[in-house]
């Protein structure tokens, strides 16, 4: 029975992704004037592991360029080879391409094999200088391994290959093997079947054969010894050039050897570490794949088993506590009551424990994240000839798989921003008297209900009065308005904006903050700035832990309920006439401490009738997105609760000024509300604020 082998397909696609970051994290952390043998081995490890994987799944493009990989990192793990920082460079530069090709075959997409055969090339430069020296040194020894074959492949191999009884069980078919060396040269096989017991002895799934094998041509010792890697350990192998004369060919079999040619050999062959995946290699696995698969977000999750065992432990207390319940509905009267209501608050409680247990599952590391980040550092600090320290703090604070999936892209441009734009270059910091490495911190922590993410650089800080005369340039800010400073740090998130006096490949677009904004606004979260010209600036982002479950103020508008999310909440008040004005055009705003609000009817945003009209009767909830304050008129506040969030978009089709929308404990529906949405729906945007102050100065003169 053959097994499907592309069912794992995904499986290998995710461990070879953490191999890689594994690989990347080494790479960047090595100190080349104190090389760790255990930093080398990792690495190697991590190559070993994805050129085996792939080549079980007939990923030859991906086997044939890590090989290349791990035969100089073999080198500099046995003292054979210096590694030098170009060296960590090309390594690193193979990890991306790596990963590009792992990309590529999951999305169902042929290998470009363009840049994998430029570094193959580099690294074959390298490989052969290698050999170039120690041919020079060691003439003796290059002359007996081409006596017998080993490395420049000799006529044939000899080879008895007697693997232990549990080979096929672990997926490790010796016919597959053979079908690897047949395509290595002519293969003759002969079976050595004497210890096979009675057949009422047999098992079905042990292995009592053994064979000797004969492979004619040019294959060399190390292309023989890759079809049995994952095997050698448990198996007795020995593998022997086979030098023929050139008028005749013995075709006489080869004699088993003793047993202790057997322990000789397997030492000297029983060297390669890390058998985590088989190495084999299959014709039906070799498929051009017909049907190209759409690229998702990673559709599993490593979970601890303490999770698992405290929610295997919530369920068994919610089946005891669902049993009284079902006993007391047998024969209930009402002295049973007490015991009824007892049962139904456990049954609440430890729903409740299992709604949090389910959503720890979902909750990672936000070094996940993080891990991106040193490469870019490195990268990008050569680039633009900087000195940067890149610090990491909080790497074990949790937050949802999915709100990390989709936070990385701008995590990613504030780090670049403050790469280019924040750290001054080295000379420019010392004449500062400033260290000439500059310093870049990604710190993370829980506050009440949300996640902090901030990006702290120690640079130059934001320039405000180039921010204000650039946006007075572009017509985003009139020249008369006076700015506070936070003010004028927020131009830098509306769109278009830029201060970059040339156009990169890094920034000088005005493309990105804005998105920035936009994307975190997208998660339920906020992003501000503070700067200190010439000493740094701090980027805080506030995120909600998860998106699935949201903290909510429940509001009433005439027979509807709505929900507003209570970050989103500044305060709610109840209003008399002195605190109202009206504005000409139309707008009602609240004075609140000296602070003027614009004041959007709900009712008349959603044409829903309300039970009050007026400001007066009514409750004001002041709430705050994209930086702007309005004070919602609604009839009453309802109370607070948590609510799961189901999909606006996929159930039913966008709506502007809703997010989601929840089922409450009656079975209504309940839209939960998009503060920035509502905000643009209700034509509440910087103009009204312009006419608030203008109006504000008319009023004072």
């Amino acid at each position: 029975m053959s097994v499907d082998l592309s069912q794992f397909h995904q499986v290998f696609f995710e461990e070879s992704y953490e191999g890689l970051d594994v690989m990347e994290s080494a790479l960047l952390n090595i100190d080349l004037s104190e090389i760790d043998d255990e930093t080398i081995n990792e690495i190697f490890r991590a190559a070993h592991s994805i050129k085996g994987g792939s080549g079980t799944f007939g990923f030859k493009e991906i086997a044939e360029f890590t090989h290349v990989v791990e035969t100089l990192l073999d080198l500099i793990r046995s003292d054979q080879f210096e590694m030098k920082a170009d060296h960590v460079d090309l390594f690193l530069r193979s990890v991306d391409c790596i990963r590009t090709m792992i990309n590529q075959l999951e999305n169902g997409i042929s290998c470009d094999m363009e840049v994998a055969d430029e570094l193959k090339a580099s690294f074959t430069v390298l490989l052969d200088g290698e050999n170039t020296a120690s041919g020079d040194s060691n003439d003796a020894d290059s002359a007996a391994a081409k006596t017998h074959g080993s490395q420049s492949g000799a006529e044939g191999w000899q080879i008895y290959f007697k693997p232990e009884l549990d080979v096929l069980r672990t997926g490790n078919d010796p016919v597959r093997m053979f079908r690897e060396l047949s395509a290595l040269g002519e293969l003759s096989v002969i079976a050595v079947m004497d210890e096979i017991p009675s057949i009422s002895d047999i098992d079905p799934e042990a292995c009592y054969m053994a064979w000797n094998l004969t492979l004619f041509g040019g294959a060399t010792e190390e292309q023989v010894n890759e079809v049995f890697e994952w095997v050698v350990d448990d198996s007795a192998l020995v593998i022997t050039p086979l030098i023929l004369p050139s008028e005749s060919l013995d075709d006489e079999p080869v004699t088993s050897p003793n047993e202790d040619d057997v322990a000789d050999e397997l030492d000297v062959t029983n060297e390669l570490e890390g058998k985590e995946a088989l190495d084999v290699k299959s014709s039906a696995t070799k498929k051009t794949v017909a049907k190209k698969e759409v690229k998702t977000e990673s559709a599993s999750i490593r979970v601890g088993t303490d999770k698992i065992d405290d929610l295997i432990n919530m369920v068994g207390e919610l089946v005891i506590t669902q049993s009284m319940l079902s006993e007391l509905g047998k024969e209930f009267s009402i002295e049973n009551m007490p015991k009824l209501m007892e049962g139904l608050e456990q049954m609440s409680m430890h729903t409740r424990e299992l709604q949090e247990n389910v959503m720890r599952i979902r909750m990672l590391p936000i070094s996940f994240a993080f891990s991106r980040f040193p490469r870019l550092v490195h990268d990008m600090s050569k680039n633009l000839n900087k000195k940067v320290e890149l610090i990491l703090l909080g790497e074990q604070t949790e937050l949802d798989k999915t709100v990390m999936e989709r936070i990385g892209d701008p995590l990613v441009h504030l780090v670049r921003n403050s790469l280019d734009h924040g750290l001054e270059l080295p000379e420019k910091r010392l004449a500062l008297g400033k260290d000439e490495m500059g310093k870049i911190t990604l710190n993370a922590f829980h506050q009440g209900g949300n996640i902090i993410i901030q990006i702290i650089d120690d640079g130059a800080g934001l320039n405000k009065e180039k921010i204000l005369s650039k946006a007075i340039e572009n017509g985003l800010v009139l020249a008369g308005d006076h700015l506070s400073d936070d003010q004028i740090n927020d131009l830098i998130f509306l769109p278009g904006f830029s201060t970059a006096d040339a156009v990169t490949d890094i920034s000088g677009r005005g493309v990105g903050m804005d998105v920035v904004r936009r994307n975190i606004q997208e998660l339920n979260g906020s992003v501000e700035v503070e700067s200190t010209e010439g000493e740094g600036s701090v980027f805080t982002i506030r995120l909600p832990l998860t998106l699935a479950i949201l903290d909510g103020q429940l509001i009433s508008v005439g027979e509807q309920v709505y929900i507003f999310p209570l970050v989103s909440i500044v305060e709610s008040i109840q209003t008399h006439d002195q605190m109202i004005h009206r504005v000409s055009g139309g707008c009602d705003v609240l004075r609140l401490r000296n602070e003027y609000i614009p004041i959007v009817k709900l009712w008349d945003v959603f044409n829903v009738k309300p039970k009050h009209e007026t400001v007066e009767d009514g409750l004001l909830v002041i709430v705050e997105g994209d930086n702007i304050k309005i004070a919602v008129l609604v009839d009453d506040l309802l109370g607070q609760q948590q609510v799961v969030i189901k999909s606006i978009r996929e159930n039913y089709r966008p709506v502007h000024g809703v997010s989601g929308a929840t089922i409450l404990g009656d079975g209504t529906v309940s839209l939960i509300l998009d503060i920035s949405g509502l905000i643009k729906l209700a034509g509440v945007g910087r103009d009204t604020y312009k006419k608030i102050s203008d109006a504000n100065d008319t009023e004072a003169a």
